[in-house]
């Protein structure tokens, strides 16, 4: 907050005092709200493990003997439900409260729900089936069962990666082909330029429930494409547009998408095997609370718990993907002018009340983006750069 009062340097001539002072109380407000929300789920992993709450829902599910694999799905699909009940009150407040309270957020109550309840539909449509195939192989595939289930979540993610534009997104927004002349030739130009080749750029109507702006690239092998929020189109002319879409591109052509899944793939597998060796110590079930061994229990005890020991990891992937926005950025500046990134950068900055002065600390361990003074001035650098070269 010692920063509020005064516009950094290299945004004075871009950004109002008043909108910085808007994005600064909108952070502190948001982190405050995470504290909450930090306390909140503490509070619920330590009832559902040492306060015995996962063992009673077993106990429901078990009906006096061992837990069936169908009763397991039962169990482990149930404790995610109430959990999702639990944190509805954090939800209702983000969206309703703090969100309302800064002018961005646009969703209704119905729209709200509606979502809820589509989630909901998919976790048990999408997330049944797969609860029961592992829980399957931890019964029936012996003590390697850990690499059976790496395998089986290895072919789930990429065929949900495949899905997701085609399936699953268009259940809650609409997606529509963009069509802006001259630009789509100007992006024809940057995809044959780059030997690119999408299925489409599409406009998703991210105005129905916020007007933040964000752009995305999403889907692979036949089904890749980017997503402009039609937010972002609304505040962007035809040359930061063109700058955006080259630095959605540049993640594709520095294989961005590819290195985040084999790391992800990486940590499943050490993760499975990790449980592997958990899921025969029942010292791991009784000091969680839990007096019953059993595969479905050893599961949610893991992912509930999981997390809380990968804490340390985060700043490290913090910094992989921050490192690749600016490996994003440097292809975006040898396909368009740096200036005119650092243009539609600046207004996205305004338009979504993105903080200009983060804490360093906060930002190495949270931040999946570069804080905006480090991101103009390598962009700024790169143009000098640039011109340098182009001056005889």
């Amino acid at each position: 907050m010692s920063y509020r009062n005064k516009v950094p340097n290299v945004f004075a001539d871009k950004i109002s005092l008043e909108a910085h002072q808007k994005s600064a109380d909108y952070n502190v407000a948001k982190i405050r709200c995470s504290r909450v929300e930090l306390a909140i789920s503490s509070s619920v992993l330590l009832l559902w493990t040492v306060g015995g709450g996962l063992e009673l829902l077993q106990q429901q599910w078990s009906v006096g003997g061992p837990l069936s694999i169908w009763n397991g799905v039962g169990f482990v699909l149930s404790a995610f439900i109430i959990s999702s009940f639990i944190e509805l009150p954090v939800s209702l407040y983000q969206t309703f409260g703090l969100e309302t309270r800064f002018g961005f957020n646009r969703t209704t109550i119905r729209t709200f729900f509606s979502d809820l309840v589509k989630q909901l539909v998919l976790l048990i449509i999408i997330g049944g089936p797969l609860v029961f195939a592992v829980l399957w192989l931890m019964d029936f595939m012996g003590e390697h069962w850990w690499l059976y289930v790496w395998i089986l979540w290895s072919v789930f993610t990429l065929i949900l990666i495949w899905l997701y534009p085609l399936v699953i997104a268009p259940l809650f927004n609409k997606f529509i082909p963009f069509n802006k002349e001259p630009l789509n030739t100007k992006i024809n130009e940057l995809f044959k330029r780059n030997e690119l080749n999408l299925s489409g750029i599409l406009v998703m109507d991210g105005s129905k429930r916020s007007s933040h702006g964000n752009a995305y690239f999403t889907g692979f092998g036949a089904n890749k494409r980017i997503v402009f929020f039609d937010t972002l189109l609304n505040g962007l002319n035809d040359d930061e547009i063109e700058a955006v879409l080259a630095h959605e591109v540049g993640h594709f052509k520095r294989k961005h998408i590819q290195k985040q899944l084999v790391t992800r793939l990486t940590l499943s597998l050490l993760a499975l095997s990790t449980l592997g060796w958990l899921h025969e110590q029942i010292w791991f079930y009784n000091s969680l609370g839990v007096e019953q061994k059993s595969d479905a229990a050893a599961l949610l005890l893991f992912l509930f718990v999981f997390p809380v020991f990968t804490t340390c990891l985060r700043p490290l992937g913090s910094w992989l993907s921050r490192k690749h926005e600016f490996e994003a950025d440097e292809f975006a500046a040898s396909q368009t002018p740096a200036t005119t990134l650092i243009q539609a950068l600046v207004k996205l900055y305004q338009d979504n009340a993105a903080t200009l002065t983060p804490d360093p600390l906060y930002s190495a361990f949270h931040d999946s983006h570069p804080p905006a003074p480090a991101r103009v001035a390598r962009l700024a650098a790169l143009a000098v750069a640039d011109k340098a070269i182009k001056t005889p």
